[in-house]
């Protein structure tokens, strides 16, 4: 394959070949639920993943929590399974399955051998389908989540994570904690989260990926059922402007302050993101990077400093983070900051965009060794890109980007309001000359 595979809602039947010999179909079923499977040649495992387009961002006021809510109780029993039959059904066949709770989808997830794939579909159905949501049980595990949100609460890391968040994205639904608050765990109650697990877990906003040895027609012909839908249309909502420029700071009595600069970044349907990609990787993607080699290599003033990029369908973030004495928490921040500003106003050098389009394209082949990684791949692409990339596009992609434009795109996002999250004995006041623009 050389270009992307463009996933229209309303193609009932679609195949691709992809680099690697992989074989990629996807399948639209009369319910509106959407089957998607990549064949490796020599595979032995598979990973199926239960995708549901909904998130955090979601929720209604007073459900704030309640999708990760269901990420625990899901787990916790059916008519026909109690949570203790789901854990040994997996555990007998030496499978792993777990969920995770994003902001924008929820995915419940199995890796196992080819001949226990079956078992992995069959279970995770009936989790999504015929959940108890068993009151007895619901009380139990808003004391787990309670204890869940603390254990996060101890991690300044965490912490500055969130608040960077809320910073960034303000009062938008994307600036919300995933996992709610402990507030709106206690005051959620069990039948508003089961109306928003049967308005929300339904066919038509549902996904399944499996990738390695997987036979596609045999896990058709086992999601297949009765009713009659369509897919859920992808979000189209439209980039949102003006946010950014909060500041969150956390005082507590830590040895590091945890530290993060943010800046609005690009949306998860933005074509300029493989330019992203290279500036992530220049700015703070690994150790040769331009944070790792000011911050810690040169000046010995963080163990831990780098880069990051999230994004969604109508926001983003650029970040840079990084752990440090509390006293040098404002010359950490400069430092960081001037490091994104000589990208803006002087680009990057030829030396270090081969060494980018090096490290993104061999970290993404890397990746998709693994069957976890081309699952993940393919429930992204459908739920949110609307289109599928294999791994030969994306290098093509990658080593498009010019290094004007990666410039450009930094000068760009350094333009943007700065937000700060900060986490330890930090004095607010010694941030307030920190400005992004150069």
């Amino acid at each position: 394959m050389n270009s992307s595979v463009a996933l229209p809602l309303d193609l009932p039947e679609l195949r691709a070949d992809a680099a690697g010999g992989t074989l990629v179909r996807r399948t639209v079923l009369p319910s509106g639920l959407r089957v998607l499977t990549e064949s490796v040649p020599g595979a032995q495992s598979a990973t199926v993943g239960f995708w549901v387009g909904v998130g955090s961002r979601d929720e209604q006021p007073v459900t704030f929590g309640s999708t990760h809510f269901l990420e625990h109780l899901l787990f916790k029993g059916t008519p026909t399974r109690s949570a203790l039959d789901i854990a040994i059904s997996f555990d007998e066949v030496g499978g792993e399955h777990n969920a995770m709770t994003a902001k924008e989808f929820t995915c419940y997830y199995a890796k196992v051998r080819d001949r226990d794939l079956p078992m992995a579909v069959e279970v995770i159905r009936d989790m999504l389908e015929h959940s108890l949501l068993d009151p007895v049980e619901f009380e139990t595990e808003r004391g787990v989540i309670l204890e869940e949100l603390a254990m996060a609460e101890d991690d300044p890391a965490d912490v500055a994570g969130e608040r960077i968040a809320r910073a960034v994205y303000g009062a938008h639904p994307l600036g919300r904690p995933i996992g709610g608050t402990p507030e709106s765990i206690r005051a959620v109650d069990r039948d508003a989260v089961h109306r928003h697990y049967r308005e929300t877990h339904v066919p038509g906003s549902i996904v399944v990926t499996a990738a390695g040895a997987v036979d596609h027609d045999a896990l058709v012909a086992a999601l297949d059922g009765d009713g009659a839908g369509s897919p859920r249309e992808r979000r189209t909502v439209e980039p949102v402007v003006g946010h950014g420029g909060g500041r969150e700071f956390v005082h507590r009595p830590t040895e590091q302050a945890n530290l993060i600069l943010g800046l609005p970044g690009l949306t998860v349907g933005d074509g300029r993101r493989s330019a992203l990609a290279v500036l992530n990787a220049v700015l703070g993607g690994g150790m040769s990077s331009r944070l790792f080699q000011e911050v810690r290599e040169r000046r010995g003033l963080a163990y831990s400093v780098y880069s990051f990029a999230s994004a969604y369908s109508d926001l983003g973030m650029l970040g840079l983070a990084a752990g440090c004495s509390p006293r040098n928490a404002a010359d950490v921040a400069e430092l960081m900051l001037a490091q994104l500003q000589g990208l803006a106003s002087d680009g990057i050098t030829e030396a270090e965009h081969r060494r980018a389009v090096g490290q993104l394209s061999g970290a993404s082949a890397l990746a998709l060794e693994d069957s976890d990684s081309r699952m993940s791949r393919l429930g992204r692409a459908e739920l949110s890109l609307g289109e599928f990339v294999d791994l030969d596009e994306s290098l093509r992609r990658l080593a498009l980007v010019t290094r004007d434009e990666v410039r450009e795109l930094a000068a760009e996002l350094a333009a943007g309001p700065l937000s700060i999250a900060a986490v330890g004995p930090v004095d607010a006041a010694s941030f307030d000359g920190l400005t992004a623009a150069a």
